[in-house]
């Protein structure tokens, strides 16, 4: 790093894997294989690129620091199945780069996900429904158990409803803070998302269903007849209604409602109001 002029920017949060036994595991329980091909986002010097090239059929590595491509350009001159593009995930067309580069095989997504942006991209990845077989990633330790949270449990929130509408998700192995260079102020887990082939609920309105989610979520100390009521603009009368018909209590919170619940609330409503 130091022979290219290369330094760490805290802008695109950047934290490199600098344990050797880590970047293994991932490309080993991610599920690259002589089969597949792999997505891997961020690709730091290259360390995990390598070991997923040494796995996979096909790597195309998606980074955005422009100033890293001559790096690895030197680190990964003995691959012959790797494409580096340097773009920014948000504004890449996955469905393009799957089409072009992985015809005919499973994929699988890998990456080590800087912590301001793990919900942006792991959201984007799954509402943009890839033909994707899995999302290997490496996410901040709490966020991790907000993830990968079951329903009716008191870590859940909006987005652990939301990867599990996508995915089934699970914790694979901790990762401390001195694994990385420069080190975080925080520990990290590594988390494996095994897409769904079809949502884990059917909502009349899958829109509207993400919607109550968000609200019942959006004040969590407050219950759902609140929340709903303020979130969706509707009257609490309304609220209270839905929730009798569909046998949920009112003064439940939303950290306390199954999936099945949360479908069936938010087809009450949209029923009630359409």
């Amino acid at each position: 790093m130091s022979r290219h002029g290369f330094t760490f920017s805290k802008a695109l949060g950047q934290n490199f894997i600098v344990n050797p036994g880590i970047c293994p595991k991932i490309a080993e329980m991610g599920g690259a294989n002589e089969n597949t091909g792999a997505i891997e986002i961020g690709t730091g010097v290259g360390v995990l690129t390598a070991e997923l090239a040494k796995r996979a059929k096909k790597v195309v590595a998606i980074e955005l620091d422009s100033r890293l491509i001559p790096v690895l350009e030197e680190t990964l001159s003995e691959f012959s199945n790797i494409t580096i593009i340097n773009q920014d995930v948000l504004k890449t067309d996955l469905h393009a780069v799957i089409a072009e580069y992985f015809a005919g095989m499973d994929v699988v997504v890998c990456a080590n996900l800087p912590y301001y942006i793990t919900s942006p991209i792991l959201m984007n990845l799954l509402e943009s429904r890839l033909p994707v077989k899995s999302i290997t990633v490496m996410v901040q330790k709490e966020a991790a158990a907000r993830i990968c949270a079951m329903p009716a449990t008191r870590e859940v929130g909006a987005v652990s409803i939301a990867v599990r509408y996508y995915s089934e998700p699970k914790i694979l192995f901790p990762v401390s803070r001195g694994s990385f260079m420069p080190a975080p102020d925080v520990d990290s887990c590594v988390i494996k998302l095994d897409v769904l082939d079809t949502p884990a609920v059917n909502p009349i309105d899958e829109k509207f269903f993400f919607k109550v989610v968000r609200g019942a979520f959006s004040q969590r100390r407050k219950n759902i007849l609140n929340c709903l009521s303020s979130s969706l603009s509707l009257s609490k009368q309304q609220i209270q209604s839905a929730c009798e018909n569909c046998g949920i209590p009112s003064n439940a919170r939303a950290e306390q409602l199954t999936m099945e619940q949360f479908k069936s609330l938010s087809d009450e409503i949209f029923k009630s109001i359409n």
